[in-house]
């Protein structure tokens, strides 16, 4: 593995039209590049993490929500995606699912080590789909770690067959999703993805509205758990339809193992069994489901 070292995050702004353009001249692949990004040194800015704190829900305190370290690795995963020999372009492809991994609480003030790769090009019946592995490591242990699923449309088999669907949940509370979080995350995260932003860009790319992340989704579903969450856990989330904006949406959570009808559906499908949490998100006027997520203790 050909490992390149970073001496400072990469450029978004830069990274995006280059992306755009590099992406013109990709059409697949069944390969991944052997590269990892390395960046040593990464401190996180407390005014910076107050602020992604006050987008995505989260009390201020000494220590880093575990979906932060997202933001941190992001610009490193773009770089990845970006490199001239990657596969697929970065436009039109799909976040399907999101595994972070918090091995122990990390403080504000500690300085981690970045490592970003792509891994597990696989089949799906509805094109292609890999992971991009991000870990962050503090003195000489891995104290976090995240793994993106992305999806590449197009080519896939189309066997997946009926998947069931529970019925909409009753509400534990109901989230008014404002116009603009779209571009607020944006401004936190720097994933300035036009479906994202405003609904006339969104609109060029098929969405009658601007689309919340998803990783704000995750975020703010995971800050309804703080003063619950262990110190050593990980929380596993499917991302289903998009949130269009503004939008009012329906979160139910429940204890895993508690007998809820479909719980063995969900583990059957890929949660992990254990002592936890199991969430979703719903469209609060219609039965279709935005998120659906696991909380489980290491």
């Amino acid at each position: 593995m050909t490992v390149k070292e970073l001496h400072r995050a990469p450029s978004l702004s830069t990274l995006y039209p280059r992306a755009v353009l590099g992406g013109l001249r990709k059409s697949g692949g069944d390969t991944l590049p052997d590269i990892e990004y390395v960046r040593s040194g990464v401190v996180a800015d407390p005014a910076h993490v107050a602020d992604y704190n006050r987008v995505c829900g989260f009390r201020l305190g000494d220590e880093l929500p575990a979906t932060y370290p997202h933001i941190l690795a992001f610009p490193m995963q773009v770089a990845l995606m970006s490199e001239p020999d990657f596969p697929f372009p970065l436009l039109g492809m799909v976040h399907v699912a999101n595994r972070i991994t918090q091995h122990r609480p990390v403080g504000i003030g500690e300085e981690l080590t970045l490592r970003v790769r792509a891994q597990n090009l696989r089949p799906h019946e509805k094109g292609t789909q890999f992971d991009v592995l991000s870990e962050a490591v503090a003195g000489g242990q891995t104290v976090w770690t995240d793994v993106s699923t992305y999806l590449r449309r197009g080519g896939g088999s189309g066997s997946g067959g009926a998947k069931g669907q529970l019925a909409a949940p009753s509400a534990g509370a109901i989230w008014r999703v404002p116009a603009d979080i779209g571009r607020r995350y944006a401004e936190v995260s720097g994933d300035r993805n036009p479906i994202h932003l405003h609904p006339l860009t969104a609109k060029l790319f098929g969405f009658p509205s601007a689309i919340a992340h998803g990783m704000w989704t995750k975020a703010h579903s995971l800050a309804a758990f703080e003063g619950r969450l262990p110190e050593a856990f990980t929380v596993d989330v499917r991302f289903k339809l998009p949130v269009l904006l503004p939008a009012r949406a329906a979160f139910t959570t429940w204890r895993t193992g508690d007998g809820r009808p479909g719980d063995a559906k969900r583990l059957d499908g890929g949660w992990r069994t254990g002592d936890g949490w199991a969430f979703e998100l719903w469209n609060a006027r219609k039965p279709k489901p935005h998120l659906e997520g696991a909380i489980t203790a290491l």
